[in-house]
């Protein structure tokens, strides 16, 4: 896979079972920097036991419809994102759809480009495989992605309850439909 150099700070990768312990560091560290201060230390410590165990994590590498990347700045690992297709999707499984379940980046390295290089990302997967629209998950309280996705063009449609732990929460289901042309 060919990814794009966004800038000359940012270097996108492919991550594959040899960063796999990478994975399960950074899934876990974006994960409590951006859900840890909502949610109590039980919830949160059986979520990522179960979400970024090294066996979830290497059955969703090793998925044919799910892919990941790892996004650098200067040589730093700052963030990663995963991307459903098909029956990997977690919501709704339509093959004109390409879901965005995963966008973390470390606290550290935020506005400084890395989302949008890797929701660019995203756009050109979802045009390469024909995809009518991306959507993707926010949950309800992450007021900064909210907003980013909306000044991309994501409409809200949908919501979708899940179990953090034993905390019953929501997401804003959002959709972008894209321009393809032939």
């Amino acid at each position: 896979m060919d990814l794009k150099r966004p800038t000359k700070d940012i270097v996108l990768t492919q991550v594959t079972l040899e960063n796999l312990e990478d994975l399960i560091k950074i899934s876990r560290i974006t994960f409590s920097d951006t859900f840890g201060a909502q949610n109590s230390k039980s919830n949160l410590e059986e979520y990522l036991r179960e979400a970024y165990s090294s066996q979830q994590l290497t059955r969703e590498i090793n998925g044919s419809e799910t892919r990941f990347a790892f996004a650098y700045y200067k040589t730093e690992l700052a963030g990663y994102l995963k991307l459903n297709v098909g029956h990997a999707q977690s919501e709704l499984k339509e093959d004109e759809g390409l879901e965005v379940e995963r966008i973390y980046i470390k606290s550290a390295f935020k506005r400084l480009g890395i989302g949008r290089a890797l929701i660019n990302y995203a756009f050109d997967q979802a045009k390469a495989l024909s995809k009518e629209y991306i959507w993707l998950g926010v949950w309800e309280y992450n007021s900064a992605a909210l907003a980013f996705y909306k000044k991309l063009g994501f409409l809200a449609f949908s919501d979708h309850r899940f179990n953090l732990g034993g905390d019953l929460q929501r997401d804003i289901l959002m959709k972008k439909t894209l321009d393809i042309k032939p």
